[in-house]
């Protein structure tokens, strides 16, 4: 196998036929914010053949101190058209696919689930997430899911967990109360902060947005404060966890 030049390093450390393998695996990451598009474009840098980014949002101002989409020249396009452009500009071989959509139960048979090999959960639409997690888990497809990462401001307290032993995160908390009262007795790993949330600056309790940083779960709409330290760090862990899973199994 001829090694593309971008790979040359990556392939030292996992030989030809790991490369090959990653070439032939298909990600699938919902919500292309803080944490997904950076998880996505690690994916990309690191050999994936096969990508699909799903979200429904645009690209906003605020975004762009956290998002790798976001820039001053991205500001009003849809965050998965112009994440694509910038992942194909990384690597013109992948296969991407963007959707423009917010996933939910109604349209969860849209995106190939059933195909995918991996499914990175970074979305905090409470309901929506609960849906894709019994969507991905009933398709017996291996699902890593990002908890709450807004309010923290310490990558180092960022850890990987059965979705049961998370700690310290309100968001983590919600999910397993709403997978309890659906029934839901399945495991998988969740990525999380056991940092304590920040306390809030008065002028941070309204929001006009409905993206990954706003309290939906606890029904308030606000923006939480977030830090790309934070959200890349998790979205990178995330992206390693599939590589690994990869690696090691080749």
């Amino acid at each position: 196998m001829s090694v593309n030049p971008i790979f040359e390093r990556l392939a030292l450390l996992t030989g030809s036929e790991g490369l090959e393998k990653l070439s032939r695996t298909k990600a699938l990451v919902f919500g292309a914010g803080g944490v997904g598009s950076w998880t996505a474009e690690a994916l990309v840098r690191s050999g994936v053949g096969k990508l699909g980014i799903i979200d429904h949002d645009i690209v906003c101002a605020s975004n762009i101190n956290r998002q790798a989409e976001a820039t001053s020249l991205t500001l009003g396009l849809p965050k998965v058209s112009a994440l694509k452009k910038r992942l194909l500009e990384i690597n013109g071989e992948c296969e991407i696919a963007s959707y423009n959509e917010l996933f939910c139960r109604d349209n969860a048979d849209s995106f190939g689930i059933d195909s995918a090999d991996y499914v990175i959960d970074a979305i905090d639409t409470i309901n929506n997430k609960l849906d894709l997690i019994e969507k991905v888990y009933s398709a017996g497809v291996t699902l890593y899911s990002s908890m709450g990462m807004a309010l923290k401001m310490d990558p180092s307290q960022i850890k990987i967990a059965s979705i049961w032993d998370t700690q310290n995160c309100p968001l983590a908390r919600v999910v397993r109360q709403g997978l309890h009262k659906r029934g839901f007795t399945g495991d998988f790993t969740a990525v999380y902060s056991s940092e304590p949330p920040c306390s809030m600056a008065p002028e941070q309790l309204v929001s006009q947005e409905g993206n990954e940083e706003s309290s939906v779960y606890s029904g308030q709409k606000r923006v939480n404060g977030s830090i790309v330290t934070v959200t890349a760090a998790a979205g990178f862990m995330l992206a390693s966890l599939v590589l690994r899973d990869v690696i090691n199994n080749y």
